[in-house]
């Protein structure tokens, strides 16, 4: 569908790793520090209901790229990554003659692929083309021998990460402000990895939150057994004391305004070169972090600090002001950037332009889907979000129920209960779900690709011994690790 052609505005999207979506001054959040990006969401449209496509990177950035559902898209989880073989909506962005430019983490297979970009800068790709190769044991996963380390990574300082961000932070300025007389309108993905783990933030930022008074008392774990499942495998919980519990608190929001700050200085130099007038911005992360919520750490399920993202839009065409809160998704990237640069649509894929969801009314009754089927998993996880209510449904275990208006803490899983109304809310949710796909044959196909996936890569045992890493290192970090032939 095309509409009357006229000049576009410029598209800017700078999206975040593990934020999540209460950790935002303008959410109400009573501790955390976010100046700049309260800021751009007075001027804009900040979305409260809005959730990733699966709650790991690699999985959420493929269908983020290709404006896609995890199970449409076939790059299932953190060893399938990314690999140029499916048009992206950055494909045809560039390919419509606008500059398209990545600044920052991808987490795609590698920058050898056409990954419909004009321009890398400072690219981070899976480690070695392939990533994670533990995500595909399924039935019979590795110890994951990690989470200690990674506990006992918090407090102040600086990190590979944070050097990393401060680099992107300043390319990303750099690039923008020799765009100033741009002839044409342009298109940035700008890639920031704060606050993801290791939660190590410079002193600063963390001295904002040394002395906070943190409820540091462990979360007692939902009694399902996939999520059981997933803390079994990731055991952070166990290897964190009160001290160790602060220490990362304060690192994880410490990091969240080092973020904001990097965010800060983008969009200042965007209003120094003069084209913030001419520029919608998008802000987002790609998935949330537990913080300790229930029990866990880090992501991979679906409660609302893992699966809930921040998402606030700004610009030509987007209300000042406005807080709406219909259901979101970042397939609607995608959507958006077609709506933005190029005037048109894809009545194909499931997104829908922010532009104009912010414009709407507010819809109880759109739909968004949420899909796990990533490392620690048994089986597969599928969330469908409309209105007050939350329905998780894993093939061959019971779902989960929650009514996220009277229960915001997700606290009361309504999945087994017996009333009329938490009956008719989990009939409706599996409706809803088999709306979009059919989770059996879904979780079907997608151990028959994974397994098809471990014996191309050499096997079980090849998958079983791979290396693991705490976190993907830095663009500088694989190449050192390149040069010493690992």
């Amino acid at each position: 569908m095309e509409r009357a052609a006229h000049r576009p505005p410029n598209f800017l999207v700078i999206i975040s790793d593990e934020h999540r979506k209460d950790a935002l001054g303008c959410a109400g959040h009573p501790l955390v520090h976010t100046p700049h990006l309260d800021r751009l969401a007075a001027r804009g449209t900040r979305f409260t209901n809005a959730y990733t496509s699966s709650p790991m990177c690699v999985p959420t950035r493929a269908a983020l790229a290709c404006g896609d559902h995890v199970h449409r898209t076939g790059f299932w989880d953190s060893a399938t990554p990314y690999d140029g073989s499916a048009a992206t909506w950055m494909h045809r962005v560039r390919d419509a003659g606008h500059e398209m430019v990545s600044i920052g983490k991808l987490h795609f297979r590698s920058g050898e692929d056409d990954n419909g970009f004009s321009e890398e800068i400072l690219p981070m790709h899976v480690v070695g083309g392939v990533g994670w190769m533990a995500a595909l044991l399924r039935e019979d996963p590795p110890a994951y021998d990690a989470a200690a380390e990674l506990a006992a990574d918090s407090g102040p300082g600086s990190s590979s990460y944070t050097d990393y961000d401060l680099a992107i932070t300043a390319a990303a300025t750099d690039w923008i402000a020799a765009r100033r007389n741009a002839e044409r309108p342009w298109a940035a993905f700008v890639s920031l990895v704060s606050p993801h783990f290791p939660l190590r933030a410079p002193q600063e930022f963390y001295n904002l939150y040394a002395d906070a008074d943190f409820d540091l008392e462990p979360q007692q774990l939902p009694d399902h057994p996939e999520i059981r499942n997933l803390a079994r495998f990731f055991d952070y919980e166990r290897h964190f004391t009160a001290e160790t519990r602060h220490a990362a608190m304060a690192g994880y929001f410490g990091l969240t305004s080092f973020l904001d700050d990097c965010v800060g200085e983008i969009l200042a130099t965007l209003e120094e070169s003069g084209q913030a007038e001419d520029t919608v911005i998008l802000y987002l992360s790609d998935h949330g972090e537990l913080l300790g919520d229930k029990g866990m750490w880090t992501k991979q399920v679906m409660y609302e600090a893992s699966a809930g993202i921040p998402m606030i839009l700004a610009g030509p065409g987007v209300p000042d002001g406005i807080v709406r809160n219909t259901a979101a998704s970042i397939v609607d990237v995608a959507a958006t950037a077609l709506d933005v640069m190029l005037n048109t649509s894809d009545d194909s894929a499931p997104g829908l332009s922010l532009r104009q969801l912010a414009q709407d009314p507010d819809d109880a009754d759109r739909t968004v889907l949420c899909e796990y089927h990533d490392g620690g998993s048994t089986t597969g996880a599928f969330m469908v979000r409309w209105g007050d209510w939350k329905y998780v449904c894993y093939p061959g275990m019971p779902p989960q129920l929650f009514n996220l208006a009277e229960d915001p803490s997700e606290d009361h899983d309504l999945g087994s209960d017996v009333s009329q109304r938490a009956a008719a809310a989990r009939a409706e949710g599996a409706a809803r779900l088999a709306a979009i796909c059919d989770a059996d044959a879904v979780n079907r196909q997608c151990f028959a690709d994974q397994a098809a996936r471990i014996e191309a890569l050499g096997g079980i045992d090849v998958c079983r011994n791979a290396h693991l890493f705490n976190h993907t290192p830095t663009p500088a970090e694989q190449a050192a690790m390149r040069e010493d032939g690992r």
